[in-house]
């Protein structure tokens, strides 16, 4: 028998528990042992669960038992789940767990304390969509190229409702709240840090890159307005929150951002709360996981999955590599980045505007791809639309900085990637 404890038996902690009860008999087939979720940690202890298992409000009880053999973390955030992981690790006991703040900052020191010890984390980045397993395993023969994916589903609901029905940011926000999609505070979903946190743990499988978010370009979905959507319509366009890993030159990028994306592509037609990643190998090619990426039985799927593996005796190293990269990239700087761009300035209407941002552009050497105007809502302005060639972070953001300071620009300029 393999005992479980569970720390945290929130949405998806309940699920796991139900899941090993009630489909014990398909696992124990699969396994060849019954797996039995014996314990759970929680913080409310007032608080009914619908769940059939001794419960604490001391997660140590948990990690402290001899008799666990495999502990789930589903507690969330990063330094307390942290401590109670490595304790559980140092205690023997295999861990399984969906946390990705907590990879995303300590996933390599939890490798060195594992050792041998499974830590397993499918669940960690694309909910249901077993994206570790194949970039650990299913792909391991390959060197990859790119990931490029849709991680949280709260953005592509906003964005896919901003395309398809012309709400505006503000009330698909406000709807996204209602739903459940977003919390009261959706700055962790919206700014493109839970998108983050996954990319960083794909990073690490696929090219050992030791990165943490604040090594990164984070951008989110706040800016995007109804404006940007009839643009990107109009070129060919989707506009997607996109997390994006990928050799270039010398190094690795990492980034996660808005971006508009040639709308036959594959991942431009994955709408709704879905997620989607592509990776790229240099001997596979293309291929394309789909799937749920949040909700409390795919997520649990997910976890129970891991549990599996690890009763059935498969192990390896948490991050795939039984020994250092030797060809390990080295993580681009911001203004290493290269890709096209899309610029909306707001300008007075007169002559020789135009004029003046082409030239300010081509003061940094960045041409012009397209253009196009749009009238606004005051009289005497109009809005720009631009998208540019290929050309540097560096270059683009100094560029935008010194059109901001043209006397006949107004407000904040909006650039956002282009990426094909």
């Amino acid at each position: 028998m393999v005992r479980v404890g569970i720390l945290g038996v929130g949405t998806v902690g309940s699920s796991v528990a139900r899941i090993l009860q009630e489909n014990g008999d398909i696992l124990e087939a699969r396994t060849g042992k019954k797996i039995v979720p014996v314990v759970g940690a929680v913080r409310d202890m007032g608080r009914s669960r619908d769940v059939d298992i001794r419960l604490t409000d001391n997660p140590d009880e948990v990690v402290d038992d001899p008799e666990i053999d495999i502990v789930v973390e589903l507690m969330g955030g990063v330094e307390e789940p942290y401590r109670v992981v490595r304790k559980a690790l140092e205690n023997g006991k295999a861990v399984v767990t969906a946390n990705k703040a907590l990879l995303a900052y300590h996933r390599y020191e939890l490798q060195e304390i594992a050792g041998e010890t499974p830590l397993y984390y499918e669940a960690s980045v694309a909910g249901g969509i077993p994206i570790i397993g194949a970039l650990r395993n299913g792909l391991s023969a390959n060197h990859i190229e790119s990931i490029t994916g849709i991680m949280n589903g709260t953005c592509n609901y906003m964005l896919t409702r901003m395309i398809k029905d012309g709400v505006a940011y503000d009330d698909v926000l406000a709807e996204a709240q209602r739903l459940g999609y977003a919390e009261a505070d959706p700055t962790f979903d919206v700014g493109g840090y839970d998108a983050a946190h996954k990319l960083l743990i794909l990073g690490s499988i696929a090219y050992g890159i030791d990165a943490k978010p604040e090594d990164i370009i984070i951008e989110g979905i706040e800016e995007i307005t109804q404006t940007d959507v009839e643009f990107a319509r109009e070129f060919g366009y989707e506009i997607k929150l996109l997390g994006i890993a990928k050799k270039s030159g010398n190094g690795v990028e990492m980034r996660v951002h808005s971006a508009l994306i040639p709308a036959e592509s594959m991942i431009a037609k994955v709408d709704g709360v879905m997620n989607a990643v592509s990776v790229r190998g240099d001997r596979v090619g293309e291929t394309l996981f789909y799937g749920p990426g949040a909700g409390g039985d795919a997520t649990a799927s997910a976890v129970v999955a891991d549990i599996v593996e690890i009763v059935r005796g498969n192990s390896g190293p948490m991050l795939g590599y039984k020994k250092s990269l030797e060809s390990a990239s080295r993580l681009l700087s911001a203004e290493e980045v290269t890709s096209q761009y899309y610029l909306k300035l707001k300008v007075i209407d007169e002559p020789g505007v135009l004029a003046a941002v082409s030239s300010t552009l081509g003061e940094f050497g960045i041409s012009i791809e397209s253009m196009l105007q749009k009238p606004s809502v005051d009289a005497d302005r109009v809005k720009l639309l631009f998208t540019t060639h290929i050309c540097s972070e560096k270059r683009m953001k100094d560029a935008v900085e010194a059109i901001g300071r043209l006397d006949v620009v107004d407000e904040n300029i909006t650039m956002i990637r282009i990426e094909k």
